[in-house]
């Protein structure tokens, strides 16, 4: 089961958070809460509803008596990376949500959030969109989850407010910059596909085989990538403006950001796969940069660890979160 609820980000922009999680059981008589959310086995374009009242979820662990029932869940932020939409974490935030409340942003532009063409596509907006989340859903201080784009909003947001983040798992994410050349080469790529997809096999046949970026066949890629296109009369395109994925990407490719992880005060886990863009130095040396960081790598993984390798990026991040959550 998925459950949407609408979130205002900065500026106005409204934004779509989902809490995936096992269907509540009901009573006789009474029907479950309805999904209209994106799930990662339907990737289509979805109608929003609005959320059902928040409801919390018991309480785990030892802890019983009055003031256990009152104890809220402990919160987690999912933030996913450019092109992304928060069904991609939809596995993850199963899981978390068994002992803890999940809840993952689709970020403006992303998935079924707003994609006005004049809205501030800049790290700020980004930021403080996450921000917005935190306070609206009530999850803060909460562990911040981001994959690449994900990553560097939650590392910033817990560098500009601490008071909010009590833990950071950075997935895939550079803190050198990348300069014009990178840039140049989005660009291209973003034009060498071949749109419109006549189904939703081509897609995951040239994002997974045929796409000069694809070193050797990656169906989770593939898939990763028809979950973020949608149906229109003559296809299946991609459910974002590519052009606002550009200029989102140029918001941060030409700048370092090892000042901000240096200002990072909570735990924080840097996880790669070891076919990632973040290479084993780096990553070890923005551990380094972290006032309390924290490595993990997960083995034949590449940039969409989280999506490749499920269950060893679940078994990379469980010590750490609960170590921060339980601890």
């Amino acid at each position: 089961m998925a459950r949407r609820i609408d979130v205002t980000g900065a500026g106005g922009v409204r934004l779509a958070a989902w809490e995936f999680a096992e269907p509540r059981k009901t009573t006789p008589g009474s029907s479950a809460p309805d999904s209209t959310a994106p799930d990662s086995t339907a990737p289509r374009t979805f109608v929003p509803s609005q959320a059902e009242p928040y409801e919390p979820h018991q309480p785990h662990g030892p802890h019983t008596g009055h003031e256990a029932e009152l104890r809220p869940p402990n919160g987690v932020l999912l933030l996913h990376g450019l092109m992304g939409r928060a069904s991609h974490w939809a596995a993850t935030a199963r899981w978390l949500s068994e002992r803890h409340r999940a809840v993952a942003l689709d970020q403006r532009g992303h998935g079924q959030s707003e994609k006005p063409p004049q809205a501030a596509y800049t790290r700020d907006a980004y930021v403080e969109d996450a921000e917005a989340a935190l306070k609206q859903l009530g999850l803060g201080p909460a562990v911040l989850i981001g994959h690449a784009m994900g990553a560097l909003t939650a590392w910033q947001l817990a560098a500009k407010r601490p008071d909010l983040v009590r833990g950071l798992i950075i997935c895939d994410m550079r803190a050198s910059a990348l300069g014009a050349a990178s840039q140049r080469e989005w660009e291209d790529w973003f034009k060498s596909w071949p749109l419109p997809f006549a189904t939703l096999a081509d897609v995951r046949k040239w994002f997974g085989e045929d796409d000069p970026w694809v070193e050797r066949p990656n169906p989770a890629r593939g898939e990763f990538y028809a979950e973020v296109m949608h149906e229109c009369p003559d296809g299946w395109r991609p459910a974002f403006e590519p052009a606002q994925m550009l200029t989102s990407r140029e918001t941060w490719v030409y700048d370092a950001h090892w000042e901000e992880l240096a200002q990072v005060q909570c735990p924080a886990l840097v996880v790669r796969g070891l076919d990632g863009e973040l290479g084993r130095a780096e990553a070890q040396e923005m551990v380094r940069v972290l006032p309390h960081g924290q490595y993990a790598e997960v083995a034949d993984a590449g940039h969409l660890v989280h999506y490749d390798q499920p269950d060893a990026w679940r078994a990379a991040i469980t010590p750490f979160l609960d170590a921060v959550l339980t601890g």
